[in-house]
């Protein structure tokens, strides 16, 4: 594993080179915390498919409502 600072791209000293390094790290922040929601709600949709459907209640169930005023 190299650590070095070597291997850093250069930045100009305008800060035009900057700019331009963080909106390209930025873009590939955004690109993985999509990749990542997507993949979210993909797994999201797979389990609620693969899970048995709820087991019926009875039919009286809920019918009586006990109101004390």
């Amino acid at each position: 594993m190299n650590i070095s600072g070597g291997n850093l791209p250069a930045m100009s000293s305008s800060g035009q080179g900057g700019e331009v390094y963080t909106a390209a790290l930025s873009k590939k922040q955004q690109l993985a915390d999509g990749a990542a929601a997507l993949a979210l709600i993909e797994g999201a949709a797979q389990a609620t498919s693969a899970q048995s459907p709820a087991q019926s209640v009875t039919a009286t169930l809920g019918n009586n409502v006990n109101i004390y005023v």
